[in-house]
């Protein structure tokens, strides 16, 4: 893996959000085992003990394939890349360098990026090639946390929210602003909540999103044209996920080869007539 010489975020925008990410992770980790989980089990009982095990599970796989993303370089930066290259390939101006198929230059980054997918706000970086693995698992687990704190979290507000008059549904539609106006260890509370559950939708349609242009074969930028660069469900996610795709759910730290460099690619057709 390249590490980005710059890991930090290039605009006000990336910066705000990604710091927002960095920051809630940690505070809902804190509030789902020591607030909500206390009121259903007693504490460092048997059943509190699995939920906080697996609270820690899903953290540390959501907070290494985050910080996997952020450090990885999937640049042209530091890449051998030919000098007799073909009409696949294109100069880019800005990089002072050629650039492969499937490559676009990010303002935001400002430089080639390799396979790239789309800028990431929240992470603060470009998502391609070499960071597609970390991504897809990232938005997994985030999906899989928002869910697993909701079923409890639902409850939480159901039992011990007051819901009987419209200032507490306020409270409910409008967390965020009700937060400044009316700063309590409750609303604070319904904050919490209300984030998990948004983020639940938003990763669950993202991760579908993402998932069906693996299987695909595509990028963002490809998802309405038909690919030449598909070889199948199961070549696709190895492109993405590498030769041990069964693993990566593990931990982003288990080596995953991809079976494409994300420079030299060759369309479906010209690989079956190999």
């Amino acid at each position: 893996m390249l590490i980005r010489p710059n890991i930090f975020p290039k605009s006000i925008k990336d910066a705000f959000v990604t710091g927002f990410v960095f920051i809630i992770i940690p505070l809902i980790y804190y509030f789902e085992p020591l607030v909500v989980l206390p009121r259903y089990y007693k504490q460092w009982s048997l059943w509190y003990n699995f939920h906080f095990f697996m609270a820690s599970i899903i953290l540390f796989n959501v907070s290494s394939n985050l910080l996997a993303i952020i450090i990885c370089d999937t640049s042209i930066r530091g890449r051998v890349l030919p000098t007799n290259w073909t009409s696949n390939w294109r100069y880019c101006s800005v990089c002072e360098s050629v650039a492969p198929p499937r490559s676009w230059h990010c303002n935001t980054c400002n430089v080639c990026i390799l396979k790239r997918d789309h800028h990431c706000i929240f992470t603060g970086c470009c998502i391609g090639h070499e960071n597609h693995r970390y991504f897809l698992v990232f938005v997994f687990y985030m999906f899989v946390a928002t869910v697993y704190a909701s079923y409890y979290n639902v409850y939480f507000l159901w039992d011990y929210i007051n819901l009987g008059s419209w200032s507490s549904i306020a409270k409910i539609v409008f967390p965020l602003a009700t937060l400044f106006m009316e700063w309590t260890e409750n609303q604070l509370h319904v904050f919490f909540i209300i984030i998990v559950l948004l983020g639940g939708a938003f990763t669950g349609a993202l991760l579908c999103f993402h998932i069906d242009l693996m299987l695909r074969g595509v990028v963002t930028f490809e998802r309405n044209e038909k690919s030449k660069y598909d070889r199948g469900k199961m070549e696709n996610m190895k492109i993405v996920l590498g030769k041990k795709w069964y693993l990566v759910w593990l931990s982003p730290w288990i080596e995953s080869e991809l079976t494409c460099d994300g420079i030299n690619w060759s369309n479906a057709f010209s690989e079956k007539a190999k």
